[in-house]
């Protein structure tokens, strides 16, 4: 069977009707189910430039409209950063009640809950699970604030958690606060507040982001809404060979010649959460950007945006597991006795995370 038949066997199944005959050739002549999004593109460009010619006018006249809604559609955003700017300013005072009970400041006095809460049925847990949870009830109750606060927030938040390394741990324990400024200059900037250590002299960390919601003239139609093009880092203050971005490497070289050995010791990029307050530069001409740029400024584009709209005002709820990133991965398809089909052998890196999860509940206790 040729390729042709092979086709044409696959639309007819992604067209399957009840009433048939003509329902069935007439589904066979847009197989758009069937086919991939370049395909569908090509198609229906394809369809527009062979149409009549005054069907074609109107279709020209439609995109005109669609073009002056954009235009509108970018007032409005316009309007949305004023909105949030105002707003910021009268949500501000709650995060900064929020910043006084987690640092141990204020106390508050006893609360019930002011919402309706679902009571969390008891499941079966693992070993490991109950161990954690038998730490966690050793934490002294004179403990003040809430030790560990966006620590435990960035390393259960798969997006975060995957820039944290382990040398980054003390130092984000560090972490008491992070605001949100929004600036004259359409961007808005992360503020990082630490506690006194041992690893730099900052008290604040800043990250900048810049945004813009203008209908591009060269492509008007792929305008979505605001978005960031560009930021800006701060310079980390770093104590004397305590840098956590930077790695020392000493390795022995042979002379061709002589045959003697000499050790040469050279500092490499080392792997950081902290890497995140130096970005890339973004070049003016963005086609000069080679592709690994393009994928490091995606990725923080993206952390800056999760910061600001979801982790900075509903941090609590990510602490407490209210919110988790990602609903879909929580629940795994279990064979008969209870272990996933994909992945019945717990992994190594499974295994390390573990152990940096009782880590970091030993570390509550001792605060």
């Amino acid at each position: 069977m040729d390729a042709s038949a092979d086709k044409n066997i696959e639309v007819d199944s992604c067209n399957e009707s009840d009433e048939g005959g003509k329902d069935s050739e007439n589904a066979k002549m847009i197989p758009f189910g069937c086919m991939g999004a370049l395909f569908r593109r090509q198609f229906l460009q394809e369809m527009v430039k062979n149409l009549p010619a005054p069907i074609q006018n109107r279709v020209v006249a439609l995109k005109n409209i669609q073009l002056e809604h954009l235009k509108l559609e970018a007032e409005f955003f316009e309007e949305v950063y004023k909105l949030e700017r105002k707003y910021q300013e009268k949500y501000q005072p709650l995060f900064d009640r929020r910043k006084e009970i987690v640092t141990g400041h204020v106390e508050p006095s006893e609360q019930k809950p002011m919402w309706k809460s679902d009571d969390v049925e008891d499941t079966e847990t693992s070993a490991e699970f109950q161990d954690m949870i038998k730490k966690i009830r050793e934490i002294p109750e004179n403990t003040k604030g809430i030790p560990n606060f966006w620590f435990t927030i960035f390393r259960n938040t798969e997006l975060l958690g995957d820039m944290v390394q382990e040398h980054d741990e003390p130092v984000l324990k560090k972490l008491t606060d992070i605001k949100i400024k929004y600036d004259d200059e359409h961007s808005y900037t992360l503020e990082f507040y630490f506690d006194k250590n041992e690893y730099f002299s900052n008290e604040v960390l800043t990250k900048q982001y810049f945004l813009k919601a203008m209908v591009d003239e060269d492509n008007p139609f792929g305008f979505e809404g605001p978005e960031i093009y560009k930021c800006k880092g701060c310079t980390i203050n770093w104590e004397k060979k305590m840098n956590l971005t930077i790695k020392t490497i000493r390795k022995k070289q042979k002379h061709k010649e002589r045959g003697t050995v000499r050790n040469i010791v050279k500092q490499v990029p080392n792997d950081s959460f902290f890497n995140f307050f130096n970005p890339p530069e973004v070049p003016e001409d963005k086609d000069e950007m080679d592709e690994e740029t393009q994928g490091i400024l995606a990725t923080d584009f993206e952390i800056g945006h999760f910061l600001r709209a979801r982790i900075i005002p509903k941090a609590i709820l990510y602490y407490t597991g209210d919110i988790i990133d990602d609903e879909d991965d929580d629940d795994g398809e279990y064979d008969d006795d209870g272990e996933d089909d994909d992945d019945a052998d717990e992994s190594d890196d499974e295994a390390v995370e573990k152990e940096k999860r009782i880590k970091s509940i030993d570390d509550c206790k001792n605060q």
